[in-house]
């Protein structure tokens, strides 16, 4: 019943690392999708988000307006910070949730969290592996342009308001070298699932 981190910076490549996980019958609890769930309308987070950051950054029909509060944070440490806070804790208690509903389901399953922000908010956490997806700056710079139609200058903001490749690659059991063909990246992805598979 091994527990999976897998993390990687933006465009690195970490979606076709999960859903090819997935594919092999790994269960995914996606950590953008957890904090989308612990921000619906009527939730103790959004009313706290709207209590600190002002009742512009909620929409009329009661919606979290991500664009108004990325404005607020984004740039802005202390703002950032204050934000974690509230989201942080209610994700981490949420996904722990989500990986005990999983092993209660199948106690030999394979449960990958599919987590961005692993460096910055949980690295201390008991994984049994951490599973980072990696590319250089220039390909992921030139992926965000080409695949996602972000200008450059954009998709240079973007991946230097991450931290730094090297914090992850520092915290990784297994990198995944994302910069080579689709195969390529497969066939590396083929063999963590043979390595994670087999654990007793």
């Amino acid at each position: 019943m091994p527990l999976v981190a897998l993390t990687g910076g933006i465009a690195s490549g970490k979606s076709t690392v999960a859903s090819r996980l997935a594919e092999h019958g790994a269960v995914i609890v996606d950590a953008d999708a957890l904090v989308r769930d612990v921000q619906a309308p009527g939730s103790p987070v959004l009313a706290a988000i709207a209590a600190e950051f002002g009742a512009e950054v909620i929409r009329a029909d009661g919606s979290l307006d991500r664009a108004a509060l990325g404005a607020r944070v984004f740039g802005d440490d202390a703002a950032l910070q204050r934000l974690n806070a509230l989201v942080h804790p209610a994700v981490k208690a949420e996904s722990q949730r989500r990986f005990a509903e999983a092993f209660a389901r199948d106690a030999d399953a394979v449960v990958v969290y599919d987590v961005p922000l692993l460096v910055e908010a949980r690295v201390d956490d008991p994984w049994d592996l951490v599973v980072v997806a990696d590319a250089p700056a220039e390909l992921r710079e030139r992926r965000l342009v080409e695949l996602r139609g972000l200008d450059e200058d954009a998709a240079r903001a973007r991946i230097r308001s991450q931290v730094p490749d090297a914090a992850r690659r520092e915290i990784a059991d297994v990198i995944i070298d994302t910069s080579g063909t689709l195969a390529d990246t497969l066939a590396q992805v083929d063999e963590l699932w043979r390595r994670v598979s087999a654990q007793d």
